[in-house]
């Protein structure tokens, strides 16, 4: 069973809302998953709520052999370079 890290879309029409998920490799792009990773709403209102990952469960399924597609990747990418960033504004 081959995994994949990726987007299935939801929302209105131009109005797309994704969620990233863990899936088999031949599942339809919106069918059966695994587990829910995160959401991305690219149209999002406030940038904070634009991308939300969980990082600790990507790391998992990638090390259990799950492959991320390359939008999934740039998004997984982006996150952990936001992740530092609301560490630090928790803190202070």
């Amino acid at each position: 069973m081959a995994l994949k890290i990726r987007l299935q879309r939801h929302g209105a029409s131009h109005r797309p809302f994704y969620r990233m998920v863990v899936t088999e490799a031949l599942a339809r792009r919106d069918g059966r998953f695994v587990e829910v990773l995160g959401t991305y709403e690219p149209q999002a209102k406030r940038p904070e709520d634009e991308l939300s990952v969980k990082l600790d469960r990507v790391d998992y399924w990638k090390s259990v052999g799950a492959k991320p597609t390359d939008t999934a990747a740039s998004l997984i990418r982006k996150a952990r370079r936001e992740a530092p960033a609301e560490a630090e504004t928790a803190e202070a």
